[in-house]
């Protein structure tokens, strides 16, 4: 058995005994970790908008697809 279970057999009994079953909450470590990740998704959104601003996209003309020019007029 290493330490970390050894560790956890002995400490999930007393975390039973401190929590209210009807009024466990996330509380503030929650709240943080939902700010946080709330906070990277808006980083990564803004970045990504500006990435997306400087693409310079031309489509080549496909070769496979027959070429149409307009006949010049003979006078």
């Amino acid at each position: 058995m290493s330490a970390t279970q050894a560790a956890l057999t002995q400490l999930l009994p007393l975390a039973g005994d401190t929590f209210d079953k009807n009024k466990v909450t996330p509380g503030i470590l929650g709240f943080i970790v939902f700010a946080a990740l709330a906070v990277g998704v808006w980083a990564l959104m803004k970045s990504m908008n500006r990435h997306m601003g400087r693409v310079d996209f031309e489509e080549a003309p496909d070769p496979a697809a027959p070429t149409t020019s307009t006949p010049k007029p003979t006078s």
